[in-house]
């Protein structure tokens, strides 16, 4: 099994030494700065590398730079996608937004993790959890959105929240950790 089905399956994995995750990674982080690089009324080619870089887009988009990711092809976003800038998806395990999310300024959606046994860490070795965002999400400024988290449909996370756990639908959430406030009916 390859480092990358071992990634891929949610198994512990090692992407300092293989050789096709570091390719991958490379393509992607040059597809990011040639993004992060390109003049702000260049819509043309923002549409078009973000098309190269994700791994499936349902229809219409804006991502502000700058924006980064691992590798690209574990990101699928829905219609009426919007990320502000500085957001950064961890994407070694698959990351899913429904349609009409929008995502605040400095946002992190992380699906690495690393061992807490030290040995294993220091070797490199780290595993990644999908995290799914539901449809008509609203994530606040400075959010982030922890490996294996679900965030339901109809949903609000409250600025500068960590989500370690699921969030249901047609809630309010917010805090450190990030918790249910209220319902939105």
């Amino acid at each position: 099994m390859t480092e990358k089905e071992k990634m891929l399956d949610q198994m512990i994995y090692d992407a300092n030494h293989d050789e096709e995750l570091k390719k991958e990674l490379l393509r992607a982080k040059e597809l990011c700065y040639d993004y992060n690089h390109l003049r702000p009324s260049d819509e043309e080619h923002q549409q078009e590398l973000m098309k190269q870089l994700l791994g499936k887009i349902k229809g219409t988009f804006t991502i502000v730079a700058p924006f980064w990711c691992d590798y690209g092809f574990n990101i699928e976003i829905g219609d009426n996608f919007f990320a502000n800038h500085n957001t950064v998806i961890l994407d070694g395990g698959k990351v899913t937004f429904g349609d009409n999310v929008f995502i605040g300024p400095d946002c992190g959606f992380h699906t690495a993790g690393h061992p807490i046994d030290h040995e294993t860490r220091n070797a490199g070795l780290e595993y990644a959890y999908p995290i799914t965002v539901g449809d008509n999400v609203w994530i606040g400024a400075g959010v982030h959105v922890m490996p294996g988290v679900t965030i339901g449909s109809n949903v609000v996370i409250g600025g500068g929240s960590v989500v370690v756990k699921d969030i249901p639908d047609n809630c309010m959430a917010a805090g450190n950790p990030c918790r249910v406030i209220r319902p939105i009916n």
